[in-house]
């Protein structure tokens, strides 16, 4: 993976232009911080997509197409994924701007706040898809903000288009991500990601190491029941013979 240097002399040049940190979130913000961060999705989801030295997963710092200290009309989405990209030069300009990259993100995600919730539908739609972000993905918790609970949408031809949502149950809905590769579930408002492959949930490393050593230890006592019953069968005999 090759991609521009967005700042040959160094992160602290004179004339290297560092994006200011957002506003801080207010306290209808606080939806982002439960859905992404309390419940450990942006970390299960940076497991799952694996390949930290070109993959970018981060959150609530500005977009743009190019270098502007001009921040009217910046976004800064709630989740961001990026592929093949250098995540040292995001740090370093504090934003993603395409224009170091060479490409745009390739997954944001909001969620729904009051004070958001309009703006996400219509501004942010539009904006995203100027920006050629090929998936653009919103989740209500309620779904009195966006309109729907779940909602998300596939860039074709410069414009974005509805993903199929699929309805579970009356408290399950979901769709799937082909830039991810994952299932983004609506449960009972809370958020989860599902592998396709398994059906189940993303786990983390060390959750699947757990869930196996468990399953070991089931197997390693089956095995040792099996014996009993064995030793069990054979002084059953012996005692016959006698």
């Amino acid at each position: 993976m090759s991609t521009p240097d967005p700042d040959p002399g160094g992160s602290r040049s004179r004339d290297f232009f560092v994006f200011p940190d957002p506003p801080k979130p207010t306290p209808d913000d606080t939806n982002t911080f439960n859905h992404l961060a309390v419940n450990g999705n942006a970390y299960l989801l940076r497991e799952f997509l694996g390949n930290r030295q070109s993959t970018l997963l981060t959150g609530r710092r500005y977009v743009s197409q190019m270098v502007t200290s001009d921040l009217r009309g910046l976004h800064y989405p709630d989740l961001q994924v990026a592929f093949d990209v250098d995540p040292a030069a995001y740090k370093a300009r504090n934003a993603y701007v395409a224009s170091d990259h060479g490409k745009p993100l390739d997954f944001v995600l909001e969620i729904a706040a009051p004070n958001t919730g309009r703006i996400h539908v219509t501004d942010k739609r539009v904006d995203y898809a100027s920006l050629g972000i090929p998936e653009y993905w919103r989740f209500d918790e309620t779904g009195e903000h966006h309109g729907a609970r779940l909602g998300g949408d596939r860039l074709v031809g410069g414009e974005y288009e509805p993903i199929s949502i699929e309805e579970i149950s009356e408290s399950e809905l979901r769709g799937f991500s082909a830039v991810l590769n994952v299932y983004l579930h609506w449960e009972e408002g809370e958020l989860r990601f599902y592998d396709p492959a398994t059906g189940r949930p993303l786990r983390s490393v060390a959750s699947e190491g757990a869930r196996a050593d468990a399953a070991e230890r089931g197997l390693d006592g089956e095995r040792a029941r099996a014996d009993a019953r064995v030793r069990e069968l054979e002084e059953r005999l012996r005692r016959q013979g006698d």
